[in-house]
C-alpha cells in the first residue's frame, strides 16, 4: 500500500508542477506616499484617526465579515459534498444556516513559526487546503479548506508565509513555488545574504543588493524616524516574499485591504502576530501583550492594551488615542515587510553576530552593516521600534507602555506561543475550528511537541486571558509516546468538559496539525539559510502529504473528519448530535486525556509513508530525504543572520 501511494504521490507532484499555472503577477500595492520605505505626512481625513478601545471588531472588519462570510458557503458546500459523511446530508445542513453566520461554521488556519521550515511546512498545508492546487480536490484531499476559512493567521515564518500569499494577491502556494523567469520570489537557492541571483525583478550583485537595503533603512532614519535590526531583516526577507522590483519597499501591509480579491470578501483575513516586550527586558513571557497586525488595524484584545489603531496611520504621533489638533498624519510606516519582520524578529540577533562572517557580502558592506547595527544594539534597537508608540498615553492603568514613546516588538514566538492562536482566541472573532500548522522546532531533532499550544492553554488559566479559553494539552512526553505529534489531533471535543461563567464562550475546537517525516525529512534547522528547489518542493509536499495524511493513505474518511471538526461546535449550537461517522472521528481523533508522561529517550521517527528516499521533483528525481536533514545543516547555522 505504502509503495502504491509513492507512486500516486510522484504523479500528483508531476501534475502539480506539469499543468499551467497562471504567473505570479506583480501587484499594485505601492502606496507608501513616499515612493519609498520611508514613512511620510499626508493630510489627514476629515476625521482624523484615533486608537480604538477593544470592545469588539473594528467595523471595517464586521462590514468585510459580511462578505467575506457568504463567499465561504459555496466552497464551504463543494467541501462537505466532497467529503462525503456517511449517512448525513452536511450539504444541505450547510445550507439551512446560510444566511445565518452565527450558526455558519466559521473556519481560521493559523501557520506557526520556525524559520523557511515553517513557511514551507506551513505552505503544504496551504497548498493542500487550496482547491486551486491541482489534485487537491480529489480523492483523499482536503482542497476547499482556505476557500471556506475566514482567518488566516501566521507569526514568523509562517508570517512569512501567511504574507507572501495574500501580498501577492493571494497567490497560491504553486504559483509562489514557481514562480516565473527573473523573480525571485520563493528562490530559497540563493541566501538573502547574497540577495537574488536572477535579473529581471532583482538587483544584479550582492553589494547593489546590500547598497540598496542600506539606502532603504537610512531612508527612514533621514524622515526622522528611529531604525532597528528588524529594519535590515524585513528588506532582506521582502525580496523573496514580495513579487516586485527590490522587494516592493514601498509596500505597505495596509494595502492588502485595497486589492479587489480581499476587498470583495474572496480572500481569508491575514493577521500576523508580535509581542510586546519593555525596553529594559531580555525575556519575554506568557504575561506579555500579544499584538496583531492585520490589513485594517493594529493592536491587542488583552487587558492591558485594550485597544487597535488603524494599520494606515501607524507612525502617526497619537497620544491618549488622538493626533492633536495641529499634529500630522503619516502613512508608509506599516511597510509589509517591516511588519513580517516584526513578526520574526528573533533573528535579529543572527544578522548583528554572523553578518561579517559571510563571505557571500562585501568587505565594506559588511563594515557598514556591522557598525551600524552595533550602535542599533547598544541602544536597545534590536527588537522593532514601533516609533511613535501608537499607545502612548493610552489605558495608562493597564498598559506598560503607556509612559514610553516607543514600543518594542518581538518575534511572536518568544512566549513559546509559536502558532498565532490568541487573536483567533477572541470572543468577538467567534472562531469555531482552527486549523493549527505546528512546525515548531520543539525537540533537539527540530519536530514539534505541541509546546505551542501549552503556552496558550497555560496562558489561558492568567488573568491576561481575559477568560479566554482554551482546551487541556498534555505535557511533552505524553503527546510524542501518543503518537501526537505524528498525525492530526482534536482538542476541545466536548463542549461539555467546559464550564463556562458569564460572558465566557466555547473555545475553537483545535486541530492540531504537526510537522513530521511523511515524505521528508522536514525537520531542518530554523536557520538554515539555502534550499534547493528540490529541497523546497520535498517540504512543501511533505506539508501537503501531513495535511491530507497522505492523500488518504493512512485514512481514507480524513476528508469527513475534517468536516465533522468544521461542523462540530455549529451543530452543538444547534442542538443536533453528531453524525454517528463523526463520532467515529472523534473517538479517532480527540485527545481522551490518557496520560503517558514517561521519558522514553530522544523522539527518532522514520518516515511514515516511504523509507530513505523521497520524490524530489515532477521529473521523478530522487534525493536521499536523511542527506539533507538536520545532521547535515548544521553548518549552516553559521550563515544564518537572515533566516527564520
Amino acid at each position: 500500500m505504502h509503495i502504491h501511494f509513492a507512486i500516486s504521490a510522484a504523479a500528483l507532484l508531476h501534475a502539480v508542477s506539469a499543468e499551467p499555472i497562471p504567473q505570479v503577477s506583480i501587484r499594485a500595492l505601492p502606496n507608501a506616499p513616499s515612493g519609498g520605505y520611508a514613512p511620510a505626512a499626508v493630510p489627514c481625513p476629515a476625521s482624523k484617526p484615533t486608537v480604538r478601545a477593544a470592545a469588539g471588531l473594528s467595523q471595517n472588519e464586521t462590514a468585510w465579515l459580511q462578505l467575506r462570510r457568504k463567499a465561504t458557503v459555496d466552497p464551504m458546500i463543494d467541501f462537505m459534498k466532497r467529503a462525503t459523511i456517511p449517512n448525513f446530508d452536511a450539504e444541505a445542513y450547510i445550507r439551512s444556516v446560510a444566511n445565518n453566520f452565527s450558526a455558519l461554521p466559521n473556519i481560521a488556519i493559523a501557520a506557526s513559526g520556525g524559520g523557511y521550515r515553517a513557511l514551507m511546512n506551513g505552505g503544504g498545508f496551504v497548498a493542500a487546503a487550496d482547491s486551486r492546487t491541482p489534485g487537491s480536490t480529489g480523492k483523499g484531499g482536503i482542497g476547499g479548506l482556505l476557500q471556506s476559512s475566514t482567518y488566516l493567521a501566521g507569526l514568523s515564518g509562517g508570517g512569512w508565509m501567511v504574507g507572501s500569499v495574500m501580498l501577492n494577491n493571494f497567490s497560491s502556494i504553486v504559483q509562489l513555488r514557481d514562480g516565473f523567469e527573473g523573480s525571485s520570489v520563493y528562490q530559497f537557492s540563493s541566501s538573502i545574504f547574497k540577495g537574488p541571483k536572477q535579473r529581471g525583478l532583482s538587483i544584479l550583485n550582492t553589494a547593489s543588493y546590500w547598497d540598496d537595503i542600506i539606502d532603504q533603512v537610512n531612508e527612514k532614519r533621514k524622515a526622522g524616524y528611529n531604525a532597528s535590526l528588524t529594519d535590515f531583516w524585513g528588506r532582506a526577507l521582502s525580496y523573496q516574499l514580495i513579487n516586485a522590483p527590490n522587494g516592493g519597499p514601498s509596500y505597505t501591509f495596509s494595502s492588502i485591504a485595497l486589492t479587489d480579491e480581499f476587498a470583495q470578501g474572496n480572500t481569508p483575513f491575514p493577521i500576523l502576530v508580535a509581542d510586546g516586550r519593555l525596553r529594559e527586558d531580555k525575556v519575554v513571557t506568557l504575561n506579555a501583550t500579544v499584538y496583531e497586525f492585520n490589513p485594517f488595524e493594529m493592536g491587542s484584545f488583552d487587558p492591558t492594551v485594550r485597544g487597535f489603531v488603524p494599520t494606515e496611520y501607524i507612525g502617526s504621533n497619537f497620544s491618549n488615542g488622538a493626533i492633536s489638533r495641529d499634529g500630522q498624519c503619516v502613512r508608509g510606516f506599516d511597510s509589509a515587510s517591516f511588519a513580517m519582520g516584526t513578526s520574526s524578529s528573533l533573528f535579529n540577533i543572527f544578522i548583528l553576530q554572523n553578518v561579517s562572517a559571510i563571505d557571500a557580502v562585501p568587505g565594506f558592506i559588511a563594515d557598514t552593516i556591522v557598525s551600524f547595527l552595533t550602535d542599533l544594539d547598544d541602544d536597545h534597537n534590536d527588537v522593532a521600534q514601533w516609533t511613535p508608540n501608537p499607545f502612548y498615553q493610552w489605558n495608562p492603568s493597564t498598559n506598560p507602555t503607556a509612559s514610553t514613546t516607543e514600543l518594542s516588538l518581538v518575534d511572536g514566538g518568544l512566549d513559546l506561543q509559536n502558532i498565532p492562536l490568541t487573536p483567533l482566541l477572541s470572543p468577538h472573532r467567534a472562531v469555531d475550528v482552527i486549523f493549527a500548522v505546528d512546525s515548531s522546532a520543539d525537540t533537539p531533532q527540530n519536530w514539534p511537541n505541541a509546546t505551542a499550544l501549552r503556552a496558550t492553554y497555560e496562558r489561558s488559566l492568567l488573568p491576561i486571558a481575559n477568560g479566554t479559553l482554551f482546551p487541556p494539552v498534555p505535557d511533552a512526553n505524553t503527546f510524542i509516546n501518543l503518537g501526537l505529534n505524528s498525525r492530526p489531533t482534536f482538542f476541545g471535543c466536548s463542549p461539555s468538559n467546559f464550564t463556562l461563567l458569564p460572558g465566557q464562550i466555547l473555545p475553537p475546537l483545535i486541530v492540531y496539525v504537526p510537522n513530521a517525516p511523511y515524505t521528508a525529512m522536514s525537520n531542518v534547522s530554523t536557520f538554515t539559510s539555502t534550499y534547493s528547489d528540490d529541497q523546497r518542493n520535498d517540504i512543501i509536499r511533505n506539508g501537503y502529504d501531513v495535511a491530507t495524511q497522505g492523500n488518504g493513505t493512512f485514512d481514507a474518511e480524513w476528508p469527513a473528519c475534517v468536516a465533522c471538526a468544521i461542523l462540530s461546535r455549529s451543530m452543538y449550537r444547534a442542538g443536533r448530535p453528531a453524525p454517528a461517522a463523526c463520532e467515529a472521528c472523534f473517538s479517532r481523533y480527540c485527545w481522551n486525556g490518557t496520560i503517558d508522561s514517561e521519558d522514553k529517550g530522544p523522539y527518532l521517527p522514520t518516515f511514515k509513508i516511504r523509507n530513505g528516499t523521497t520524490v524530489a521533483s515532477s521529473a521523478g528525481r530522487r534525493v536521499v530525504a536523511s542527506g539533507w536533514s538536520f545532521a547535515s545543516v548544521v553548518g549552516a547555522v553559521a550563515v544564518a543572520t537572515l533566516v527564520g
